[in-house]
């Protein structure tokens, strides 16, 4: 039997290019609340669950060693393909980094804690986080602000791809997700942090209508129903897609990604 985290390490198989090209890079914004809650730039950073590197490039200027930490060989693949001098990239699972004992002055999880088993992996945490460190789960909202037309388009498809996932036994037993509500929850309760806290904040990236289809494509629910029953869903995805373009045409337009932190100091 497949354990929890290579079930959720094969779901991000076979997208890893839409997801480079549609998903959103974390903002400066998180990057400047965790220094100010450090007191300091961070010498070294862990991006646990790094996908493709588009949330451990951020840190590039402000930390001389950066290590992406990535279970999925596809999403692997792209991060290592863009390694420096400063940010390096490391196959393991957020429970086992293999990495020394506090090593890091920041951990940090962009839209990935969901797919990581709490206990075991604040634990890693504890055992690689610095004393006075911060530890921070960074999570955005779908979809994007943009126009409402735009956005009911996608949660009407969204909706049908939750129910979907969950009823058909042909997806339900590929993920094991645990919920971004219970994040700050887990931290707290962890034992290992003196201070937590959630901290809310949005910001604004350029878009295309081939983005912004591109964005629910790069979903793994979406993903993992296309691959193992496309029947269920492709008229669905034909009607999103021409329905987006009618909407926004060739324009190029701001969208808005409303993120969740949450943050813990050891």
């Amino acid at each position: 039997m497949i354990n929890g985290k290579m079930k959720n390490a094969d779901r991000f198989k076979g997208f890893a290019d839409i997801y480079e090209k549609a998903r959103p890079k974390v903002p400066e914004y998180p990057v400047k609340i965790i220094c100010k809650y450090l007191g300091k730039n961070p010498d070294t950073v862990v991006d646990l669950g790094c996908g493709t590197g588009l949330s451990t490039f951020v840190w590039e200027n402000v930390s001389d060693n950066v290590i992406g930490i990535e279970p999925s060989e596809d999403m692997l693949s792209i991060s290592l393909s863009k390694q420096s001098e400063k940010v390096r990239f490391i196959k393991a699972f957020s429970d086992d980094t293999g990495l020394d004992d506090k090593c890091a002055d920041v951990v940090i999880c962009s839209q990935s804690f969901h797919w990581m088993e709490p206990t075991a992996t604040l634990k890693e945490v504890n055992r690689i986080l610095q004393k006075s460190g911060v530890f921070a789960t960074v999570d955005c909202d779908w979809p994007p602000v943009a126009e409402w037309q735009a956005e009911r388009e996608y949660m009407k498809l969204y909706s049908k791809v939750k129910k979907i996932e969950i009823s058909s036994e042909k997806t339900n037993n590929t993920f094991l997700r645990y919920s971004k509500e219970n994040h700050l929850k887990n931290i707290e309760n962890s034992g290992y942090f003196k201070y937590s806290r959630e901290i809310l904040f949005s910001n604004t990236e350029k878009c295309t209508a081939e983005r912004f289809i591109n964005i629910i494509l790069s979903q793994g629910s979406l993903q993992t129903i296309l691959k193992n029953a496309p029947e269920l869903i492709c008229d669905d995805v034909e009607n999103f897609r021409r329905n987006i373009r009618d909407i926004f045409g060739e324009s190029e337009f701001e969208i808005d990604f409303c993120y969740r932190m949450r943050v813990g100091i050891r």
